[in-house]
């Protein structure tokens, strides 16, 4: 159990997952909402295809974001332009709820850094062999804005 939950976090960190996760949110929310009762949809019929496209492409894209995080910039970028259209072309976004949730989940992908492995300074076995810090003396030690000398 304990190895299995250092693998998730592990795989967790080594991606954008919470990119990912809100861009698949925003996906299945912008993809369902034309599956939703007349009385609930603001258009239906055809109108309705480009939401279940945008949808699918929002759930590719928070995929491609966990599988394969080295696109996640392009990934991102594509989030956030496709959860803008959405505003216009599928029910206001999901009532709002997809677009802002696409644009959330586009911008952590975008932002998102892997980490660096930390190396750990060389020891040296000899302290005084260090070389020392003081500057040498053709080099001023402090600035002084108003020219004034010490």
């Amino acid at each position: 159990m304990l190895l299995s939950r250092r693998r998730w976090r592990r795989w967790r960190r080594g991606r954008p997952f919470w990119g990912g996760l809100f861009t698949l949110l925003a996906g299945v929310w912008i993809c369902l909402l034309p599956l939703a009762p007349l009385k609930i949809m603001l258009q239906q019929g055809v109108a309705g295809i480009p939401s279940v496209l945008m949808g699918l492409v929002m759930v590719v894209l928070g995929l491609t974001a966990w599988f394969s995080p080295a696109q996640r910039a392009l990934a991102g970028v594509l989030t956030t332009l496709i959860a803008t259209a959405a505003l216009v072309l599928s029910n206001l976004g999901g009532f709002l709820i997809g677009t802002l949730l696409g644009i959330l989940g586009g911008g952590l992908m975008f932002a998102w850094q892997p980490h660096a492995a930390t190396r750990p300074a060389p020891a040296s076995a000899d302290p005084a062999a260090a070389p020392s810090a003081a500057p040498s003396p053709t080099t001023p030690s402090h600035h002084d804005p108003q020219g004034a000398q010490p």
